[in-house]
């Protein structure tokens, strides 16, 4: 078995001075957390893999292609791959629980 705990994953990511942390990779997935201050502009590019994001905290407003909605936390929002996404208007910190499939890197 492999448990992680978020405040965890969110010491480790400090600790390496990134917006982003991959804590998992396996055969047909992938796992990280990925974070942004209130402000912050996001500046990920589209990504090959679908991609899974469940927010854990904060509020912002995300575009996946040309549609655009809030999220805040417990939003999940899913972006196929290679379709262009961001999260902007972050109003409070954002930590974002993301999963690729099929595995990132």
């Amino acid at each position: 078995m492999k448990a992680f705990r978020l405040d965890e994953l969110e010491a480790e990511r400090l600790a390496h001075d990134g917006a982003y942390l991959r804590f998992l990779r396996e055969r047909n997935l992938s796992a990280g957390l990925y974070a942004l201050a209130a402000g912050e502009r996001d500046t990920q590019r589209p990504h090959r893999q679908d991609v899974l994001n469940f927010v854990v905290s904060g509020r912002a407003s995300v575009t996946v292609g040309d549609e655009t909605t809030t999220v805040a936390r417990g939003s999940v929002v899913f972006v196929p791959g290679g379709v262009p996404a961001r999260f902007h208007h972050i109003t409070e910190d954002l930590r974002v629980l993301v999963v690729f499939s099929p595995p990132e890197g």
